[in-house]
């Protein structure tokens, strides 16, 4: 890796805490999977975080004050890729913009938020004429919104104090909504606009604007296009909306729970790879900034103080250029967005503020991604050139970082589970624990993914890190006091069909009566078995619940003693 430039090194120094630099400290246990509740939450947490689960996928009736104007009916309607995470709906912002005047969020006529949906079409919102600007918000995700809270105020600004003056970025200090009158204002970090400085305030904000809930933070319905005489007809539930529930918390505390437990995305391998070096090599570093330590403050909870974070975002709002949405929201003017943080991306369609790259492969919507940030007026426009510059192999490297992030130890096919295909692998291009056990790597190999404690091989320190995460069953069908994936990966025991199961536990085909060779009886058991049968059925070697021809062909293919 190249020498870093004088702006990573002060950022490094900023955010992270003495004697400490990113990736250098690799754990035993596999990282938490997206979705999954922070790994060292005491039982008590860990039950808060469940229950608030619960809350987040609760669907609101307008008992429940749901609407009369609103986007979804559940957090998780919007939350989904997994629960907590980025999703693909898309809500819609609108204001009118005027050379003299600037911007104008249309507020007396319910901007700039619409609200797509209404407990009935008579208050149903629509984009009044009076806009001439509109632009649509995709999902952030909340994964590990509580560590990203814990960030101090401080490096953030010392972020932006120390990013080249034309990359340099812009805090967005706004008020919290459980902060007293008069106190200072934070950065803000939530939001495309940073807007919302932590998550209690992003949890009540959203349960009013995304659902109507009005709670003791806000507790004024919005009008449907401001038309107060509408809420006033079909607003009949008593505000706020949110009341307390039989332990005394109310909706917007239970799901700011989850929220903040949530773990952070994993990144697999941890450190690294060539292309974290071209990453920070093309400047894509100084906005999408690698690591952050979150407070060492002793009221926070011991699975987020004090803890290393590889978000790969600022937090800061950047001007954009032409490709930024073109609303204003508190001091983020038009061109001002967030730098989103990338942990994650691997799993994240679509892709940009507005969702404009979506299907395809990962490496189209995120090549398209990288290249837009040169749109006129961005500050992205030096690293977009950078990228564009790259050779095809530097690129590629670039590309398989990027999809490091998010991507779960073993899980080498890549669908968020760690079953039987990511110990054989299918074919090659799956790179099984199997195939790869005993071989050197580094982290740029396929079979890195399961080297899980970095130390440049795939052993069987690493396998016993993998049955911690296997989904299948652990068996061990031989009685030898081993489990059987381990027999067949020392080779104790074959495996020829891939299926988890000691060659040696399988009935020999054709051995219908189980006494080890294949004779006269099994002729009669499969004679006096014809026709239809409920499985298990003893003669019906393929299967297909017909003992028939098929079944007497492959016993007497396998006649005489069994292997």
């Amino acid at each position: 890796m190249a020498p870093q430039p004088g702006w990573l090194v002060a950022i490094l120094l900023a955010v992270l805490p003495a004697g400490t630099s990113p990736g250098d400290s690799v754990a035993d246990d596999p990282q938490a999977k997206m979705g999954e509740p922070l790994q060292a939450l005491s039982a008590e947490q860990l039950a808060r975080f469940e229950v608030g689960k619960t809350f987040f996928e609760l669907t609101l009736e307008v008992p429940d004050g749901l609407g009369p104007i609103f986007n979804q009916n559940s957090c998780a309607s919007c939350h989904n890729n997994p629960v907590g995470g980025t999703g693909t709906q898309a809500v819609t912002r609108f204001g009118r913009v005027d050379k003299k005047s600037g911007f104008d969020p249309l507020a007396e006529l319910g901007g700039s938020l619409l609200q797509a949906q209404a407990i009935d079409d008579e208050c149903l919102e629509v984009i009044p004429d009076e806009a001439n600007v509109t632009s649509l918000r995709i999902t952030n995700g909340s994964l590990a919104y509580g560590l990203v809270e814990a960030i101090e105020d401080e490096a953030l600004l010392a972020v932006r104090d120390g990013q080249p003056e034309a990359q340099r970025g812009v805090a967005h200090m706004v008020p919290a909504f459980e902060d007293p009158d008069g106190s200072p204002l934070r950065v803000g970090r939530f939001g495309w606009k940073a807007q919302v400085p932590t998550v209690l305030t992003f949890s009540a904000d959203a349960s009013l604007n995304e659902m109507g809930l009005t709670n003791r933070f806000v507790t004024q319905e919005n009008a449907p296009n401001g038309d107060e005489k509408l809420l006033a007809q079909w607003d009949d539930v008593p505000d706020p909306e949110d009341a307390p529930d039989a332990e005394g918390y109310d909706f917007i505390d239970r799901v700011t729970d989850f929220q903040r437990f949530l773990a952070p995305p994993p990144q697999t391998p941890r450190a690294g790879m060539t292309g974290e070096g071209i990453f920070l090599d093309t400047g894509c570093a100084i906005c999408h900034v690698p690591s952050f330590a979150t407070s060492s403050d002793g009221d926070l909870e011991d699975a987020i103080r004090g803890r290393t974070i590889r978000p790969y975002g600022d937090f800061l709002l950047h001007d954009m250029g032409l490709a930024a949405d073109g609303i204003a929201q508190g001091d983020a003017t038009e061109r001002l967005m967030k730098t989103p943080p990338l942990w994650g991306l691997r799993g994240r369609d679509p892709i940009w503020h507005d969702g404009r790259f979506a299907a395809g492969t990962f490496e189209q919507r995120v090549t398209d991604a990288i290249l837009e940030h040169g749109a006129f007026g961005s500050q992205g426009v030096p690293s977009a050139k950078a990228f564009a510059a790259l050779g095809d192999t530097d690129r590629q490297s670039l590309l398989a970082f990027l999809d490091s992030l998010g991507q779960a130890e073993f899980d080498a096919d890549g669908d968020d589970h760690v079953e039987l295909d990511d110990f054989h692998g299918v074919l090659d291009e799956t790179h099984g624990f199997a195939p790869c056990h005993g071989t050197a790597v580094t982290p740029d190999d396929p079979c890195a993914i399961h080297d899980l404690d970095q130390d440049g091989d795939v052993d069987d320190a690493d396998f016993d890190g993998f049955l911690l995460v296997y989904e299948g069953p652990l068996e061990d069908c031989n009685g030898n006091g081993v489990l059987d994936l381990l027999d067949i990966l020392d080779g104790t025991s074959a495996d020829d069909d891939h299926d988890g199961i000691p060659d040696e536990c399988v009935p020999c085909p054709g051995d219908a009566t189980g006494d080890g060779v294949v004779d006269v009886s099994d002729v009669l058991a499969v004679l006096a078995a014809w026709g239809p049968c409920d499985p298990p059925c003893p003669g019906d070697f393929d299967e297909n619940g017909v003992v028939d021809v098929s079944d007497i062909l492959t016993l007497l293919a396998a006649w005489g003693p069994c292997p």
